[in-house]
């Protein structure tokens, strides 16, 4: 079974050999040119998009609006992004060893905020690769930061998700 990756986790693309892709860096964080009037009310998030290469040739890298879906709650509604302050990844050639990173802003209600999933569909040499998951929150560790004992790394938000999609395919299946 497919189970989403924790904010901070590095993911590789097996269709694009050296090619990974992480969800990194949730929290909070006012967008630099202002708020958006739409946002009123909301707290904004910042999430960072790296791509990575450490492949042996150059890659022409996608990662434009349209291409990241922010969620928020347990519910999953769809956050309001910022496009007027994110800053994309359009047309770029990651070379070998080299990195690319998008910073999209988010905003929702601060209830909402503590499950975050953001779902990322690269285009990488005007194709298509498989949409990833990652899932978060506001108040929990970056998995990059490394896992400590107890954290929601190992025994909470991931482990309750996963949890949670092992529970709705044996329904599923029954």
């Amino acid at each position: 079974m497919y189970e989403p990756n924790v904010v901070g986790d590095w993911q590789e693309y097996d269709e694009h050999p050296g090619l990974r892709v992480r969800v990194h860096r949730l929290e909070p964080a006012e967008p630099p040119r202002g708020r958006d009037d739409a946002a009123e009310g909301l707290t904004y998030v910042r999430v960072r998009v790296t791509v990575e290469n450490r492949g042996g040739r150059h890659l022409g890298i996608h990662l434009e609006d349209g291409q990241i879906d922010v969620r928020i709650g347990p519910d999953g509604e769809s956050a309001f992004l910022d496009w007027r302050n994110s800053q994309f990844i359009e047309g770029f050639d990651v070379y070998p060893l080299r990195r690319a990173t998008a910073v999209l802003y988010a905003a929702g209600p601060e209830a909402s905020l503590g499950q975050v999933d953001v779902q990322v569909q690269l285009r990488v040499d005007e194709e298509w690769a498989d949409r990833r998951l990652w899932t978060g929150g506001l108040g929990l560790p970056d998995a990059a930061t490394g896992p400590l004992a107890g954290t929601a790394r190992e025994d909470g938000l991931a482990r309750q998700v996963s949890a949670f999609l092992r529970d709705q395919a044996e329904e599923g299946s029954a």
